[in-house]
């Protein structure tokens, strides 16, 4: 475990590897699993905000949910996660050549929106959760769909926490990341 300030690392991000591989497992995280993705509060007014901007890039059926029962879904009291269709897959998902992509995401590359995406999708497989006590606890979600991302890491020799570098930068900061970093140099 890596401890900088009030955030706790496992080893498992920095000494796994992973490189996501869209090709073999067709966006899967954003298709399975048992609810949607975790929203931080700041997120849900974001999601209503940018609606009209990312529509054009949703299912009918993702539409359909999000214009019926709203932009997040409350699970429990403060926990907030994208809403889910039918079929499981998340309301703000699009399908292009068989593969589940983010339309938020899609938006954004496109210079639609300014906010890329929920971030815990932005930093899957990582999941980030609290203690009682007021640590943050940084996980690696380990996830069978995810073994051809698991591969390629290793073939590609590339730690998950440098894969998800941007998203680690854009969660906790810089200066965290640089700390990060130097601390995964010393295992």
């Amino acid at each position: 475990m890596i401890a900088i300030d009030n955030i706790l690392v496992s080893d498992a991000v920095v000494q796994d590897y992973f490189t996501c591989n869209l090709n073999a497992c067709k966006g899967a995280c954003c298709v399975e699993g048992e609810s949607g993705a975790p929203l931080e509060p700041e997120e849900l007014e974001t999601l209503e905000k940018i609606y009209p901007q990312v529509k054009p890039y949703l299912t009918e059926e993702g539409i359909q949910i999000i214009e019926a029962k709203g932009f997040f879904a409350e699970e429990k009291k403060g926990e907030y996660k994208t809403p889910l269709m039918k079929d499981g897959a998340c309301v703000y998902i699009r399908y292009e050549n068989k593969m589940a992509q983010c339309g938020i995401q899609k938006a954004y590359r496109e210079g639609k929106v300014d906010f890329e995406k929920p971030i815990s999708c932005h930093l899957y497989p990582i999941r980030i959760t609290k203690s009682k006590s007021g640590m943050t606890h940084v996980n690696y979600d380990e996830w069978e769909i995810c073994s051809p991302a698991c591969e390629l890491g290793k073939s590609l020799k590339m730690p998950l926490y440098k894969f998800v570098k941007e998203a680690l930068v854009r969660k906790f900061g810089e200066e965290f990341y640089v700390t990060l970093d130097l601390a995964a140099a010393q295992l």
